[in-house]
């Protein structure tokens, strides 16, 4: 069996998040599943513009951990479109064995803790 391409595991993880946004009520404007193509998902909700970054993190990164360079310069960039930014890292590993790959039909662990909204440096 082979394992997920890091294309499929991002493909997961917009999954995982992408669903739980249509639950908390975001409306989606334009979704971006390729790889390294910022923001993932563009919405609106309650009248206001929101930007998504997506993430899939392997097991043993901590999936809330983000690079603040990059996300302060997309948080910089929603703002001319009066947007909010968006970060959502997803954990993923096997289920039975966090240290082994994820492969086609496995069972895997899911580590979201939802969306952490980026704050303009002080």
């Amino acid at each position: 069996m082979e394992e997920l391409t890091e294309q499929q595991l991002h493909n997961l993880a917009m999954e995982i998040v992408g669903k739980r946004m249509e639950e908390e009520g975001f409306e989606f404007m334009t979704v971006n599943s390729e790889l390294k193509k910022d923001p993932q998902f563009v919405c609106l909700k309650d009248k206001k513009l929101h930007f998504v970054i997506v993430r899939a993190i392997s097991y043993p990164n901590n999936p809330l951990k983000y690079d603040s360079t990059f996300m302060e310069t997309v948080r910089a960039h929603a703002e001319k479109f009066e947007a909010k930014t968006y970060y959502a890292g997803v954990g993923l590993a096997h289920a039975d064995n966090y240290e082994l790959p994820i492969k086609k039909n496995d069972s895997y662990a899911i580590n979201f803790q939802g969306l952490q909204k980026i704050e303009p440096d002080a």
